[in-house]
């Protein structure tokens, strides 16, 4: 089948959800930077990133498909969560979202006719975390390169206790805002 665009990202995650909505796609991942600025806030710092890896996809491969990236960040308060740097780290995140409500950024950038973005904000409450939990899960070794230290999708689903806004969002693409963003460029879902 051939790409409809070019993904600017090695997640199996938003290429498993692509593969949901049928867009096909090829794959070329960017590595940026991705600390955030000084004082940087959370809508501006998922919105930057997302634009900086389609912008530096397109000046890699040129124009000739539409580029997709995104960026997913899990926030608390202001404090802007990426993913953990190590055990120690995880930990520390998982301890701070413990029996909170934070909010997960999840930024689409689509480069093809023009430059578009979206942006979705999820709302994610945590139940209060054993520190049994805690390690366990950091064994399970499924924190590792997520936002905020836990999957949704996967074993860390069971430390939500509620939800409202975009579950496709927290896993790391938003579908409903992804499908508007392909609509408006021509790029057809359910090939």
């Amino acid at each position: 089948m051939t790409a409809q665009i070019i993904l600017a990202s090695a997640s199996p995650r938003r290429k498993e959800l692509l593969d949901q909505i049928k867009v096909s796609y090829s794959v070329h991942p960017i590595d940026l930077d991705e600390s955030p600025l000084f004082n940087e806030a959370p809508l501006d710092y998922v919105q930057r990133l997302a634009a900086e890896k389609s912008a530096a996809c397109i000046a890699q491969l040129g124009d000739s498909l539409p580029v997709l990236a995104a960026d997913t960040a899990v926030v608390l308060g202001d404090l802007i969560m990426g993913k953990p740097k190590d055990r120690d780290d995880a930990f520390a995140m998982l301890r701070l979202l413990s029996g909170k409500m934070h909010r997960v950024y999840s930024a689409v950038s689509l480069r093809g006719q023009e430059h578009d973005q979206a942006v979705s904000i999820t709302e994610v409450t945590f139940r209060s975390l054993t520190e049994y939990e805690i390690e366990a899960y950091w064994q399970s070794g499924e924190p590792v390169d997520k936002a905020g230290s836990y999957a949704i999708q996967g074993l860390g689903g069971v430390f939500v206790e509620s939800i409202s806004g975009s579950f496709s969002g927290v896993v790391g693409l938003p579908l409903f805002e992804t499908a508007e963003l392909l609509s408006r460029q021509g790029i057809g879902l359910f090939k």
